[in-house]
Order: structure tokens, then sequence, then C-alpha cells
């Protein structure tokens, strides 16, 4: 359910409406606009990267991923709301508000993501994860479908984007909220505090610990690697969350109904792929269903490249919902499968902190592309292409049963002391 909560917050802001009305309205078509909404998500994401681990380490010493995910909504939830000040001359304000809500967001998807390994046995580690990304892309329809219902309403009075952007804004503060309730009503945290170092206080004691599993890094060899590899392929699957929207407008003419009804078709796709490949993860192995996926994205990249009309960017944009909802599943299963269990906060830490690091990355490699040959946006995704095959390169090099054993191994040892 919180999948299905807080997946409204990165279709409507970050994905489907709001960006697109950051670059035309907000920062009035300058270009440097799209640069500038890649500048500021990668703020957001280098906060991210720097707390998340501690973050984590925090949340396994003292069993508080149920607490720190409540603050995290509160404070995502808040700076969506006041996004309905967003307008012309407002820039600083808005990107400050950006900054603010993507951090939550993304600190909350991290503490979530902890939880997985509690509620599903290693076998079974991508059935759940698919189940749960599917069900987030059908709660970032319900809100898409909720401020395409209110959009199309305003568009018929006569109101510009200037109008009701903003409003969905608050439609998408409102279903978040409402949405993450069975979570801090149902949900339990199985975690137990941690034996505490002596003499640390709380923010001591979380660095001491993330010293611990740095210190013991050559342990989680494959671990490692994987993560090396979630940088570059998130890279570029971060790129298209963060820039379809305004790919479809500047480089296809899509309207922003049209922009809307492109983002909503993608979302059930990418539902069916999460769904479907959670299954299929667990019965062909991690590493091949990734690989799989990022096939499919170079293949998605050469075709929205090539694409001349709206029939074969349509194509391109379902292929990359497939792909994204099995990848980002499978990836995060993978990284439950990896993590010793009196870490995994803390893993699921270093996961979020590469997650983040690739979205930085990538958009502002899209950013720079498309600023640089003004505006030239087909070039901009051709180069993003790359990412996935670094990704897929690296991605051979990790042997998930020795890492799995490592993950055993050292959950042992630190039973036994």
């Amino acid at each position: 359910m919180y999948d299905f909560a807080n997946s409204g917050y990165t279709t409507v802001v970050i994905t489907a409406i709001f960006n697109a009305y950051f670059v035309a309205v907000v920062a009035g078509n300058q270009p440097w606009a799209t640069f500038a909404w890649t500048a500021t998500l990668a703020v957001s994401y280098a906060a991210i990267m720097c707390s998340a681990p501690l973050i984590g380490a925090y949340a396994d010493a003292y069993a508080a991923k149920k607490k720190l995910l409540a603050l995290t909504t509160i404070g995502c939830v808040a700076a969506t709301a006041l996004l309905v000040f967003a307008g012309p001359g407002s820039l600083w304000l808005t990107v400050f508000l950006i900054v603010i809500s993507n951090f939550f967001f993304g600190s909350g998807e991290n503490l979530i993501a902890a939880f997985l390994p509690e509620l599903a046995r290693g076998p079974s580690l991508g059935k759940v994860s698919g189940w749960g990304w599917s069900l987030g892309y059908m709660g970032g329809l319900m809100s898409l479908g909720a401020c395409l219902a209110y959009v199309s309403w305003a568009q018929g009075q006569g109101q510009e984007a200037v109008d009701f952007v903003p409003v969905t804004m608050l439609i998408t503060a409102a279903l978040f909220a409402l949405s993450s309730l069975p979570t801090f009503l149902f949900l339990k945290e199985r975690a137990v505090p941690q034996p505490h170092l002596q003499g640390l206080n709380m923010v001591q004691e979380s660095l001491g610990r993330l010293a611990q599993t740095l210190r013991h890094a050559k342990d989680y060899r494959d671990l490692r690697r994987f993560l090396v590899c979630t940088v570059f392929y998130q890279a570029g699957i971060q790129t298209v969350i963060t820039l379809a929207a305004i790919y479809a407008q500047q480089a296809m003419h899509f309207t922003t109904q049209q922009t809307i009804l492109l983002i909503v078709v993608v979302n059930i796709t990418a539902a069916i792929g999460a769904f479907l490949f959670g299954h299929l993860q667990d019965r062909i192995g991690h590493t091949r269903a990734i690989a799989l996926t990022l096939y499919g994205w170079i293949v998605m990249a050469g075709m929205a490249w090539a694409a001349q009309g709206q029939g074969l960017f349509w194509a391109a944009a379902n292929l990359a919902g497939i792909c994204m909802g099995s990848s980002q599943s499978a990836g995060r299963a993978l990284v439950g499968l990896l993590s010793p269990a009196s870490r995994r906060a803390e893993f699921f830490g270093l996961w979020g902190l590469a997650v983040k690091l690739s979205s930085i990355l990538g958009p502002l490699t899209y950013g720079a592309v498309s600023w640089m040959t003004q505006g030239n946006h087909r070039l901009a995704i051709l180069v993003t292409a790359s990412y996935f095959v670094a990704g897929l390169a690296i991605l051979s090099g990790v042997d998930v049963e020795r890492g799995r054993g490592a993950a055993l191994r050292a959950w042992q040892r630190e039973s036994a002391t």
C-alpha cells in the first residue's frame, strides 16, 4: 500500500505534469530550463545520497524504520501541497519545494524497501517486490487519473496551465496522505533494536555502524558490484522517468492532455511488467531477468531516437513501461537477497545512495546535452542508451549465489557476537 501511495508523487510531479510545467511556465521555456529542472533534482538526490546510509544505520540500530517513514511521508506530502504556489516568478520557491519534497520522497522510498525482506522469504522476494511495484503503478494511475479529470474540466472552463497545474499538486498530496494510512495502521516493525555501541550518541553510533559496513565491504563483493551496476542502468531509467513528459512535448510536440494520456498508458504497461517479471525473476534468476530488461531499454532508446511520428514513439514508450516496472522491482529484490538480515535498512540505504547518484548522473547528462546542442532531445536520448550498455556489462560479473552466501555468513557472524 505504501508503494501504491507514494507513486502518485513521482508520477505526477516528477514524470507527467509538473516537470513540463516547470520548464514551460516556471522557467519560461528558457534555453536553460530543462537543465534547471535536472539540476534541481540533482540537489535533492545529493542530499539523499549524503543522508541515506546514516538514516539506514540509525533505523537498524533503533528498529525505527516505521517512525522515520512517518516523518518522511509528512514532509513529502506537506512540500507537495505547497507547490500550489508555483508559477511565473516563483522559480526559487519552486526549486526549494521540489528539493524538499523529493528528498523526503527518496528517503521514504529507501525505508519502505527495507521492509521487503521481513515480508517475503528469499525465494519469493522477486514476486513480492513485483506485486508492490505493480500496485505502485496502479497508485500512480489513480493520482494521474484524478489529475487528468480535473485538467480536462479546467480546460473546458478555458483555464490555462498556470491555473490548473498547481491544483493538481493539492490532489496528489491528498491522495498520498490518504493512501499511506493502511501502512501506518497495519504494518509492523519486525526488526529489533541492535546492541548499541557504548558511549556514543545516535549520530555517532550511526556513523560507527556505517564504518563497520565499509570495513567489511570486501565480504560483499557481489552486492558492491551490483550497486555499481545499479548506478549505470538506473541513470538511464531515472532519465526516462524525469524527462519523459519533456521529451514528449519538446521533441514529439505532444499537448499536456496527450502527455498525461501517454503516461497513463505507460503506467499500465509498467504495472504489467512489474507483476509478470516478479514471477519470472524467481524462476530464471535475478541477474538474467535484469539483463533481459536492459536489452529492452537499449531497444527502447533506439526507437525513441528514430521516431518521427507518434506511432513509433508510443511503441517505444510502452516498451519503456514494461522494462521500467520489471527492472525496478528486480533490482530491489536482488538487494534484499544480497543483504545480511541485521543490516537491511543500512544496505537499502546504500542501494538508495546508488539510485540517487544515478538520478543525478543520468538526467544531468541529458540536460547538459540538450543545452549544449540547443535543444536536441533526440541526441540526448541516444546518449542515455550508453548507460544501459554499461550496466549490462557490469551485471555480467555478479554471482548471486556467492553474494547470498556472503550475506548469510555475515548475519551468522553478527548473531554469534
